[in-house]
Parts: C-alpha cells; sequence; structure tokens
C-alpha cells in the first residue's frame, strides 16, 4: 500500500519566474558570445565557449557518476541524494550540442592546426578528433541514460503518480521486465559500464581539448587529474542543490545532519585526491627537468600574467577547503557547505581558464579573463538551470525523498 505522500502532486520546479530568469541568463551569455566574435575577439569568446562547456559537462558527467557509484557500492546512506545527481544528466544532451558547436571554433581553439606535429599528426587532426571525442560521448551518455532510465523505473514503482512520463515508463516497465530483481542487475551492468566510460572518455577529453592545445607537452596522469576533478566539482554542485531542495520548504527533500555530514567528508577527500594528483603531477615534472614538460607548469604557475591566478586557484580550492573541512560541524550546516562548495567551484572554473588561457594567448600581458568570461558562464548557468529545472518537473520524484520510506 503507497504512502499519502506519495499520491500527492509533485512540487513545481518549471515555474514562470525560474524559467524567465534562467532564460534571461542564457540569452545573456550568448549576447556576450556573439559579441566576442564579432568585436574582434573571437579567441577570447571561444576560450570562455570551451571553459564552460567543459566545466558544466563534467558537472553533469560527475553528477550521474555519484548515482552509479553509490549504487554499484550499496551506500545506503546516499539514497536521497541520488535523485538530485540523476537530474544533472539533463545536461547531456546540452553538452552534446554544445560539443558539435567547438567545430565551428577550430581555427581558434585549436593552434597545433597549423604546426607540423610529424607524428602526432596522425592522432591531433580535426577529423579524428571530431570522430573519436564524438562517438565517446554518444557511448558515455548513452550508457547514463539507459542506467536513468532503470534508476526512474524503480522509482517511479514507488509512487501512484499519473503523468506523461509515468505512463510512458510504465508501459516500458510492463513490456521489457520480468521482475524487479533481474531489472536491478542490468540496471547495475549500466551502472558499471557508465563507470568505465566516464573514466576513458574524461581522458580523452582532457588529452584531445585541454592537453592538446598545448602539443609539445603531455603527461600520462592528466586524464585522471581531470576525471578525479570532474567529480570534486560534481559534489560541489551536488551540495548546493541538495542544499537549496533541503532549505525550500515547498519541496519533500530533507536530509539529515549525518547525510550531510556523509557528502561534506566526500566532498573533502576528493578536494585532497585533487591536490595530490596535482602534487604528483608537478612533482614528477619537477624531478624530470625535461624542457618541453616545464615550461607547461612554469609558465601556469611562475610566471606572468598567470601566477597570481595560479595561486588563487589553489587557495580556494584547496587550502580553504582543507582548512575549513577539519571541523565536523561545518559539514553538517547546508548554508556554510553551499558557501564554501561555491567558493571552490568558483576556483576549479578558474583552473579550466588557466590550463586553457596560456595556450591561446601565448604572449598576453594581461591576464586575458573578463565581463565576457563571466557573461558566458551567466550563459551556461542558465543552460544548466532549465536543464535541472525541466527534469525535475518531468520526475519530481527525483526530489521527493519520502518516497524512499514507501514499500
Amino acid at each position: 500500500m503507497k504512502t499519502e505522500a506519495s499520491r500527492t502532486a509533485g512540487p513545481v520546479f518549471f515555474n514562470p519566474s525560474l524559467t524567465r530568469g534562467a532564460g534571461i541568463l542564457t540569452a545573456v551569455g550568448l549576447a556576450a558570445f556573439l559579441a566576442g566574435l564579432l568585436t574582434g575577439h573571437p579567441v577570447r569568446a571561444w576560450q570562455a565557449y570551451l571553459t564552460n562547456f567543459l566545466f558544466w559537462s563534467s558537472v553533469a558527467q560527475g553528477g550521474l557518476l555519484f548515482s552509479t557509484v553509490m549504487h554499484v557500492t550499496g551506500a545506503r546512506w546516499s539514497r536521497s541524494l541520488a535523485g538530485p545527481a540523476e537530474a544533472l544528466a539533463a545536461f547531456f544532451p546540452i553538452s552534446f550540442f554544445l560539443f558539435l558547436g567547438l567545430f565551428l571554433g577550430g581555427e581558434a581553439l585549436f593552434p597545433w592546426q597549423h604546426m607540423d606535429l610529424g607524428e602526432k599528426a596522425a592522432w591531433l587532426n580535426t577529423e579524428s578528433l571530431w570522430i573519436r571525442d564524438g562517438a565517446g560521448l554518444l557511448i558515455l551518455y548513452g550508457l547514463g541514460f539507459a542506467y536513468l532510465y532503470h534508476a526512474l523505473a524503480l522509482r517511479l514503482r514507488r509512487t501512484d503518480r499519473v503523468g506523461a512520463a509515468r505512463g510512458l515508463l510504465n508501459r516500458l516497465w510492463t513490456r521489457r521486465v520480468g521482475d524487479a530483481k533481474g531489472f536491478r542487475k542490468r540496471m547495475t551492468l549500466f551502472a558499471v559500464l557508465y563507470i568505465m566510460a566516464y573514466a576513458v572518455v574524461l581522458s580523452l577529453m582532457a588529452y584531445d581539448l585541454i592537453m592538446a592545445l598545448d602539443p609539445l607537452w603531455y603527461s600520462t596522469l592528466f586524464g585522471a587529474y581531470h576525471f578525479v576533478k570532474a567529480f570534486y566539482m560534481a559534489l560541489g554542485v551536488l551540495i548546493l542543490m541538495a542544499a537549496v531542495l533541503h532549505m525550500s520548504p515547498g519541496i519533500p527533500f530533507a536530509l539529515r545532519p549525518s547525510q550531510f555530514l556523509d557528502l561534506g567528508r566526500l566532498f573533502f577527500a576528493f578536494c585532497l585526491l585533487w591536490a595530490d594528483f596535482f602534487y604528483c603531477q608537478f612533482v614528477v615534472i619537477w624531478y624530470g627537468n625535461i624542457p618541453e614538460e616545464t615550461a607547461y607548469i612554469i609558465e601556469r604557475t611562475l610566471a606572468g600574467p598567470w601566477q597570481p591566478l595560479a595561486w588563487f586557484v589553489f587557495v580556494v580550492s584547496f587550502g580553504v577547503p582543507f582548512l575549513i573541512l577539519l571541523n565536523r560541524k561545518i559539514k553538517t550546516r547546508p548554508r556554510a557547505m553551499s558557501l564554501l562548495s561555491a567558493l571552490v567551484l568558483l576556483g576549479l572554473w578558474l583552473e579550466h581558464a588557466l590550463l586553457i588561457g596560456p595556450a591561446l594567448h601565448p604572449h598576453a600581458r594581461g591576464l586575458p579573463l573578463g565581463i565576457l568570461d563571466g557573461l558566458v558562464f551567466v550563459g551556461f548557468v542558465g543552460l544548466m538551470t532549465l536543464g535541472v529545472a525541466g527534469m525535475l518537473q518531468l520526475f519530481p520524484e527525483l526530489a521527493d525523498t519520502r518516497i524512499l520510506e514507501a514499500p
């Protein structure tokens, strides 16, 4: 027998005010990007586009990874957080179309197109880049949606809500599923495949869209560094989402202090892991002292105009959260954790600009970051908001922790 709470109408996430606000943000970002292209700053405009594409795609990819990892490991504490994490997958289609848009900025984004790459030319050419990265994203997102379908169907079985989305999943469930146990096994299979594809595809994107901007530099650890950072960012966004949903009176989403504590501990752990991966990469390059490798690090950490930005990224993405998260009580306070997560996300967004900018502006005297980059970031915030709000409106069960108590 279903609980009374499970039969109530879901909350309104996609309300007119939110739609208008997110639409305005998206329009502002698009206008800023087009203005950059038309006013003689195409490299700056495409730099902002690539930075935000990588940042927000990583957040969405890492968000669904949270759900898959928690499902595979059988973590009970995170059941209430799985829904908001899965809602981030709404950005997958947007991310793929934005990836196709990068093709238009190839001349500005890929300086290696006019370089003599020698044996690297077999790998680093425009055609093969779009084919392998596009195919990788299709596989990753396809596996993600297959897992998401199973997760949604199992969740919707516990409610009595009626709607178009519920009816579609019910028909698919009836036709294709014999028993819930077998369905969960397939869900676990797709979760494992997604985890594997996540590591491979994000490594590939890191090599092709970030590291290859400076084709003379290479690091075998860079792929792992990128997908660890993506999960770190996703945890930050998940903390923000959980805090907003938890503190919104009209939304049936509630977390216990112990759940915020566990999420904060995981955030702290990946703060340390991200810093550890950076250190492992840095110390090997420093110890080897090979000019092709050290030039990349020196340009971004010791030389102007990037040095102040590098220190800022280090302080706000590692130093500040490391010191604050040593305190146990902070991790149980949604508002405090939201502010800290926002600060970390700002630092990691700037870290993307730090990795990309020097390759596109090799002779910059001043820091090539400004209002244009901020406005494009705002536009991507609008896109992510529209996607997640639409997902939660279509499937409000993702933000309803009451159904977890239903039989």
